[in-house]
């Protein structure tokens, strides 16, 4: 249950309907022996994010909750209550595809802020819309970019989420487009080596994602500069968006597109997914980007509007011409993505994001004086690392299972030269005793 607070000049509002002069004339009826006197024996006031937190602790009384340090593509980051509230309001009702602009404007507004955001974010030009998750945004900025430059191989970086790469296989695999991936080095990052020996006059684009699966930041400038060098695009993917509140912009270094997850702003986890999806670029590509962007004008009447532009590139008008054939946007995630944003603002934003890597850097320092495991791939990092496990994961996994904990994830699921690593995540959502609880569990082993 919300609390819905009202302003001395609502009650003054609502008393005047009432022809009442005050609260104490609603209490007329009461005998004043009867009434309370004297201050309510409350503690002191707590914060949202300090109220909330007594609210789960009481609830642990009466259920288990497991204590998650799961990441790789979907972390768990605060989400303010306000943003329910907001998405909730009738403004934001519409049809689901907001085609009548003249009766859709709120949609239109928002997803309008939403590409601004994300351009802002990212330091690129020009956003669409969204997209329906992550994966699909890679997999539709790469075929974005096979129609750029009439060509038709992809280098990857194998340090890009697998099962982003899965997602672009398939999208590919009937398109005739060639998709090679380049190993990472032992620091977890793009061998850049490789890529330059693998580049040739018909690779289409370069893609990397940073931070990468590992956790690490990626070499962006060097890749951008080998990879235009012969004429491909570089594609930057992001998973944790949230990074860019202190991480400088792909766009700045060098990057063509910029696509990804948005789930860190705001968004629930929703047992994985789906989320929304982001896609942006350098406005000279926008007659390539897929999926709708909205853009602002002015009416008859001089005022300020918002309209669905470039819509030639939408199914609904070329068919099998168009740009992308499930290019319809997430406008619901995108409204509260955009609600995040606009709540913490610069400062806001950063200040989460230097939260994630105080606290990651810390778990590691406490990490780096325990025997049993060892911290891989040093660098820098956002909020993910990989630990080498002294005994099998089945093993340790248990023990952490049973204290309560998801430990992380096992990356000898899809690295089989990483069996028995583990991907580990910390937020802004862990306490100083939830990690030095992971620790000790690892001590005991």
């Amino acid at each position: 249950m919300r609390y819905i607070p009202n302003s001395a000049e609502d009650q003054q509002r609502m008393l005047a309907d009432m022809g009442l002069q005050s609260v104490e004339d609603l209490l007329v009826g009461i005998p004043r022996d009867l009434r309370f006197r004297g201050d309510l024996n409350l503690p002191p006031a707590l914060s949202e994010t300090e109220l909330l937190e007594k609210f789960r602790e009481y609830e642990g009384k009466n259920s288990r909750g497991l204590l998650s340090f799961l990441g790789a593509g979907v972390n768990s980051h605060y989400i303010p209550t306000v943003i329910e509230t907001l998405t909730s309001r009738a403004e934001f009702l519409t049809s689901y595809t907001p085609y009548q602009a003249e009766i859709s404007q709120g949609t239109l507004q928002a997803i309008f802020e939403f590409q601004t955001f994300i351009t802002q974010l990212t330091g690129m030009e020009v956003s669409n819309a969204s997209m329906y998750d992550g994966s699909t945004a890679l997999a539709e900025a790469m075929l974005m970019s096979a129609r750029i430059t009439q060509r038709h191989r992809f280098l990857v970086a194998a340090t890009v989420h697998p099962e982003y790469r899965k997602v672009v296989s398939t999208y590919l695999s009937h398109q005739n487009l060639g998709v090679e991936t380049i190993e990472f080095v032992e620091g977890g990052t793009v061998d850049t080596t490789h890529l330059e020996q693998r580049l040739g006059d018909d690779v289409a684009a370069v893609v990397v994602q940073s931070p990468n699966f590992f956790g690490n930041l990626e070499p962006i400038e060097r890749v951008a500069s080998l990879a235009q060098r012969r004429g491909a695009l570089l594609i930057v993917n992001i998973a944790e968006l949230l990074s860019l509140g202190i991480v400088n912009g792909p766009g700045s270094m060098g990057a063509d597109v910029v696509c990804g997850e948005a789930q860190s702003l705001g968004i629930p986890q929703s047992f994985g997914g789906p989320h929304v999806g982001f896609l942006a670029a350098r406005e000279k590509h926008v007659r390539n980007l897929p999926g709708r962007l909205v853009g602002q004008t002015v009416d008859s009447d001089g005022k300020r509007g918002f309209v669905l532009t470039l819509s030639t590139r939408e199914q609904h008008i070329r068919r099998e011409k168009a740009t992308s054939n499930i290019c319809t946007n997430q406008s619901l995630f995108a409204l509260m993505a955009t609600i995040y944003c606009s709540l913490l603002g610069k400062k806001g934003m950063r200040e989460v994001a230097l939260h994630n890597v105080a606290k990651t850097q810390y778990a590691l320092a406490e990490l780096r004086k325990t025997s049993q495991v060892k911290v891989l791939f040093e660098g820098p990092r956002f909020n993910e690392f990989v630990l080498r496990l002294s005994q099998p994961f089945s093993q340790v996994a248990s023990r952490f299972y049973n204290a309560g904990i998801v430990p992380g994830l096992d990356l000898g699921n899809y690295f089989p030269a990483l069996r028995n690593m583990l991907l580990v995540s910390v937020t802004e959502t862990k306490s100083k005793a939830d990690i030095e609880r992971f620790i000790q569990i690892l001590r005991t082993l």
